[in-house]
């Protein structure tokens, strides 16, 4: 295949950064928005050594204005975009009693409206046949997970965006899906335990693990496996498959 664009939103974090090294073994042009600082550098470096074109674009996917700038500069540098992929996202959990509504308008912001507005401005610059859309929702977005209303709701939001935004843009050929990994092991699995673990956060990644089926084999998942999958649904290959919400999760969610 020809060298294709590959904007990368949340692009520095641990899905994002898994997959455009998977995109970059191909020779793609890769272009990385996230938070401006070094973890944004280094993400932008490691690909570099790849061989791969690469350009990082600091970003704040909460502001609207920076989204439609980032998918001009995207474009410019790659000569339109062939795929966007939606990796930004933010964990809260918690009694909803006491979410804060600066609480709720971050995670929004950052699971949901971001990704809308990113895809909004990125359509005008998407090839018509074969461009791809791949918004990383979750486990949490097609069933309910219990302390984590509003995250739950951002995730829900994404995957019914997914599916409304395949339709309107299966006439240009342009395929849009929602995968639904369950726990990554990632920087952000990482912060959960820190931050909601009590004290114990290697007991809170246990007790994630617990509801798995496969019982004492039970394991996180790797970012290189999400990143896999993320390459294989914008090949040639996966025409037929737009409009889906595709679980990542070892069967946690199989039994709903």
């Amino acid at each position: 295949m020809a060298s294709r664009t590959i904007l990368i939103a949340g692009g520095a974090g641990g899905m994002g950064l898994a997959t455009a090294l998977r995109f970059a073994a191909d020779g793609d042009c890769i272009v990385l928005a996230d938070l401006p600082g070094q973890r944004l550098e280094k993400a932008g470096e490691r690909v570099a050594q790849t061989g791969a074109r690469v350009q990082t674009i600091p970003l704040d996917i909460t502001v609207v204005e920076q989204c439609s700038q980032v998918v001009k500069d995207a474009a410019a540098f790659g000569n339109g975009i062939d795929v966007l992929i939606n990796a930004a996202g933010v964990w809260l959990e918690g009694p909803s009693q006491d979410v804060e509504e600066q609480d709720w308008d971050h995670v929004l912001d950052v699971n949901l409206k971001g990704a809308f507005f990113l895809t909004a401005a990125a359509i005008p610059h998407m090839t018509n046949g074969g461009s791809s859309i791949i918004n990383i929702a979750s486990d949490a977005g097609l069933v309910g997970n219990k302390g984590a209303a509003v995250y739950c709701a951002s995730k829900g939001g994404l995957v019914l965006l997914s599916k409304a935004l395949a339709l309107e843009l299966a006439p240009r050929g342009i395929r849009v899906n929602a995968i639904c990994p369950a726990d990554v092991q990632t920087p952000m699995i990482e912060f959960q335990a820190a931050t909601y673990g009590e004290g114990d956060p290697e007991g809170y990644k246990k007790r994630l693990l617990s509801h798995y089926p496969q019982a004492s084999s039970a394991r996180f998942i790797e970012a290189g496996e999400i990143a896999q999958f993320i390459h294989y649904l914008c090949q040639p290959g996966a025409a037929p498959i737009t409009g889906a919400a595709l679980p990542i999760d070892f069967g946690l969610t199989a039994g709903y």
